[in-house]
């Protein structure tokens, strides 16, 4: 049953990417990347990361559409197409998409117990997380040290996006007053 809900979410997720990269509406672009971030928060519940699904919810469909519609109340509704077809990012996605199917095989099957992270990391995780560190949950121990500094670099790129939005927004309204010479 899962198996089925996971193959028409992947379905929806693929077909609202396809729907993006087609619509010229930048509004319209905005709250799909938003639908995108539901989306792909709901395949990861069902892969049971609920940590980083609710990561996922919060930011990806929350702090980042919010910051997109910002952004967007400075610029125009519409997108402006190229005049020619750019042709460097188009083959830089086949070449990079072609990479991942590539290693895609080698990947170990999803949910498979003999995985190298199952036999390796976790279960050094959990019988020496506790003498360690000395916080006895687990997945707080995990993301407070031991990825303590992705968690860190996470909180500042998403702190400096903040800022960058926060600064173009107050100079737009200060060119927006009137009596202001520049």
């Amino acid at each position: 049953m899962t198996f089925h809900v996971e193959a028409v979410l992947f379905a929806l997720l693929v077909a609202t990417a396809f729907v993006i990269t087609r619509v010229r509406n930048l509004f319209a672009a905005a709250a799909l990347f938003g639908v995108f971030s539901l989306l792909s928060a709901s395949m990861l519940v069902l892969m049971d990361a609920v940590d980083v699904a609710l990561t996922e919810a919060a930011v990806g469909a929350g702090i980042s559409t919010v910051l997109i519609l910002a952004t967007l109340s400075l610029t125009g509704d519409e997108e402006r197409l190229p005049k020619r077809v750019p042709i460097l990012p188009l083959l830089t996605v086949f070449v990079t998409g072609a990479m991942l199917l590539y290693a895609t095989p080698d990947m170990p099957r999803y949910g498979d117990p003999k995985a190298p992270i199952h036999t390796h990391v976790v279960p050094r995780y959990l019988e020496d997380s506790p003498r360690e560190i000395g916080i006895p949950n687990v997945v707080s121990s995990v993301l407070a040290s031991y990825r303590g500094y992705d968690t860190y670099g996470e909180t500042m790129v998403i702190f400096t996006a903040g800022v960058g939005v926060m600064l173009l927004m107050g100079r737009a309204r200060q060119r927006s007053r009137p009596g202001r010479g520049s």
